[in-house]
């Protein structure tokens, strides 16, 4: 006798899962900056509950290297030049790949309409020197490329490293200079998905990295020489 086949279970998501959520968002538009002390205690209380789903979410996110535990305390590590160095190594190698296999499906406009909605966004608020609504347009043309991203394990790894660098939005998208860089980069590597040209968006998106990386170590002053280099 065969199986009847089953439906999925719609069910809530758990508290840990939602404080999870709620301090990752934080950590990645830099409300919670490296240094800062998070306790399971006032955070419970400030978020309206026990203290074991904070525990969870804390935990899970210093399984994943966004916070190091140090004692009864949870802080956002601070980079060193080393540590760029190899998140960027691993973007280098994951994100030009990632964006090619992007562009053989992106040459459809209906499947890069929230693209070019980003980009659009992303135009607007450089004209109108709007720091805040750049950033925000900045991290949904992220998401909206990500989205595209078939391979579920590649997804799960640029999520992850691009987490790690989420402070150079709040350390470099205040500088007029560095938004026209990054706009930039959008610009082009939105030029080659509408051509669906896989090597000029690899290619478009390495340069994109490169200027983040740079702008990230001069923003920090993990290279002094790098302050004063223009990008």
């Amino acid at each position: 006798m065969s199986l009847q086949p089953l439906e999925p279970l719609d069910r809530p998501v758990g508290l840990a899962e939602q404080v999870y959520l709620n301090l990752r968002a934080h950590l990645r538009n830099g409300a919670i900056v490296p240094g800062q002390a998070l306790h399971e205690t006032p955070l419970a209380t400030r978020l309206g509950v026990s203290r074991t789903p904070v525990r969870e979410a804390l935990t899970r996110l210093a399984s994943e290297g966004l916070l190091v535990s140090g004692g009864r305390s949870f802080t956002v590590p601070s980079l060193t030049r080393a540590d760029v160095d190899d998140i960027y190594e691993v973007r280098f190698l994951v994100e030009p790949a990632a964006i090619a296999r992007v562009a053989a499906r992106a040459g459809d406009p209906g499947q890069r309409d929230a693209i070019e909605s980003a980009l659009a966004a992303a135009r607007a608020a450089h004209e109108s020197a709007d720091a805040q609504a750049f950033t925000q347009s900045n991290a949904q043309f992220h998401d909206a490329w990500i989205k595209l991203v078939s391979n579920p394990h590649l997804l799960r790894v640029i999520e992850r490293y691009a987490d790690h660098m989420q402070q150079i939005r709040a350390l470099t998208l205040g500088d007029p200079a560095i938004r026209r860089i990054v706009l930039g980069g959008l610009e082009s590597i939105t030029s080659a998905l509408r051509d669906g040209d896989r090597e000029g968006a690899a290619a478009a998106m390495r340069a994109h990295l490169e200027n983040a990386k740079r702008a990230f170590i001069a923003a920090v002053g993990l290279d002094p020489g790098a302050a004063k280099e223009p990008l």
